[in-house]
């Protein structure tokens, strides 16, 4: 991404909360580069599917199996990363809630082995591609790899150092080796993916920013973005199916559901394991006003979960519980919602925190809507208590003072 190395603290703090952390945390699912349809490598299947420890081991064997590839270690790096994040629940708040509370959590939990081997495979793989680079500085595999380094290396300092600067110097350096590679080969379709979300993220800055951004060479076109992404999602090999999924958070932050549930589903189809498309599909639903279909997906998910079936078993119960029972509230059902809410806090200490304090502040606003004043403040208290730097914790603090107030019944 074409951004300066130094911003006014008024622009950066804008940046940093607006549309420029929206590019970073939606490419939390981006950038990664199989050599093939990832439906052919098992490694990928197993990286697609969740299932990062599987997925790691595929990938060290890549390596060994080609220790001078910087994409063995680029492959390996992520993995890594991303099972971090999902054990963090950070890949779940996100796509299924739609929060984007990345720019205000504290640093994730991340193991120190985890951040070496990390950091030790982005190093590697930056070593190998600018060596190839020095010899040949067209060379496409170096470029589409450094290319990706740097993008991972931005998303780790976004999402687990909180270290807004070094994560958009790499987001930066991640772009212009795509200029570059897209220079050298203009026909190379997965090599838009990057260039289609920084079209995007700048084309949608306020008027005065994108003002601001232009003197100092920060483009962008929003429509072009899109076309962009779009494309590799209809032609793409490499990035097919990362740009399906960014053109689905895309769609949910534009309120186009129904543009966003065909991309889920065919996702759900090729990575039937991932229990996190079928999730976003019942928020889809949910947005479009198919309440039916969003509780029948829902279903779906729970007789997996009860089933055992591979990739659902790990699923709590209590999760589907809040995803119904967060439905339900928000079309105004309150006693089903309010029934699902009190099972889902009963247990929730072995829940993810997102899950969590979620739960207590619609156990508090459900309270609220039954007039049960003194239950419903003793919700927030503990909103507040579970997790007291976060947004919900904020609102919940506010509802104390004054009731929760019903403003709309449409999902």
């Amino acid at each position: 991404m074409s951004l300066p190395h130094t911003f006014s603290p008024r622009l950066f703090k804008l940046i940093r909360g607006g549309s420029i952390g929206l590019f970073l945390s939606v490419l939390v699912f981006g950038l990664p580069v199989p050599v093939q349809d990832p439906r052919n490598s098992p490694a990928w299947q197993h990286f697609y599917n969740n299932e990062y420890d599987e997925a790691i081991q595929g990938f060290e064997h890549e390596v060994e199996l080609n220790p001078l590839n910087p994409d063995a270690y680029n492959h390996l790096a992520q993995a890594v990363l991303y099972r971090e994040l999902f054990r963090n629940g950070a890949l779940e708040s996100q796509l299924v809630t739609g929060n984007n509370p990345f720019l205000r959590r504290p640093k994730m939990n991340i193991s120190a082995d985890a951040k070496t081997r990390f950091r030790q495979a982005i190093d590697r793989a930056l070593a190998l591609s600018e060596k190839r680079l020095d010899n040949d500085p067209n060379d496409e595999d170096a470029l589409y790899a450094a290319s990706v380094t740097h993008g991972l290396r931005a998303n780790y300092q976004f999402l687990v150092e909180k270290a807004w600067s070094a994560s958009l110097r790499d987001a930066t350096a991640s772009r212009k080796y795509s200029n570059r590679l897209i220079e050298v080969n203009p026909n190379l379709t997965d090599a838009y993916l990057i260039q289609g979300v920084h079209d995007y993220i700048v084309g949608s800055l306020p008027f005065y920013m994108r003002m601001v951004g232009h003197l100092a060479g920060f483009h962008g076109d929003r429509g072009r973005g899109l076309r962009e992404l779009q494309d590799v999602a209809e032609h793409g090999v490499l990035n097919k199916y990362d740009a399906q999924i960014l053109l689905a958070v895309i769609y949910r932050r534009e309120k186009r559901p129904e543009d966003a549930i065909p991309l889920l589903k065919e996702a759900s189809q090729q990575f039937p394991r991932n229990y996190l498309f079928r999730l976003e599909q019942v928020q889809m639903y949910s947005d479009a006003g198919d309440k039916a279909s969003a509780l029948r997906v829902l279903n779906e998910v729970d007789q997996l979960r009860a089933a055992q079936a591979s990739g659902f078993k790990s699923l709590p119960a209590e999760k589907i519980k809040y995803l119904r029972g967060n439905l339900l509230f928000w079309y105004g059902d309150v006693n089903p919602a309010l029934a699902e809410m009190k099972d889902v806090t009963a247990k929730a200490d072995e829940l993810d925190l997102n899950t969590a304090v979620l739960a207590w502040l619609r156990l508090g606003q459900l309270y609220d809507l039954q007039g049960k004043r003194t239950d419903a403040v003793r919700a927030y208290r503990e909103t507040m208590k579970t997790a007291p730097e976060s947004p919900a914790a904020n609102e919940a603090k506010g509802y104390i003072s004054s009731p929760y107030k019903r403003k709309s019944t449409a999902a």
